[in-house]
């Protein structure tokens, strides 16, 4: 938040906090919905959502021929990986966020 006073600086991080995204909440996302791939429609990543949800759903359409095993194994450790990268996607979508709103302040 270069060159900003104290007024700026308590907008944006309101509007951060208003329009932001959080991580406690993709956390949470994740962890009950995540081979749905809720936390990633949250997140704005709506091609990997489909793709998350579509593996699960395939996986459970064809587990009974256990094929469908293998897809639900790939939603599994795609969801461990999750786990690891929910931080630094919040983060690079808040810093953005907060560059964009620097930009309209200023603009």
């Amino acid at each position: 938040m270069q060159n900003l006073n104290t007024q700026e600086k308590i907008y944006v991080n309101s509007e951060i906090e208003k329009r932001g995204k959080s991580i406690l909440l993709s956390y949470l996302l994740l962890i009950f919905l995540g081979p749905l791939g809720i936390h990633r429609f949250y997140l704005g990543r709506v091609g990997t959502a489909i793709t998350l949800l579509s593996l699960f759903l395939i996986g459970l359409i064809t587990s009974w021929l256990l094929i469908g095993f293998i897809p639900l194994a790939v939603v599994g450790v795609w969801i461990l990986v999750d786990l690891f990268l929910v931080p630094g996607i919040v983060r690079t979508l808040n810093e953005k966020l907060e560059q964009q709103i620097i930009k309209e302040l200023k603009g």
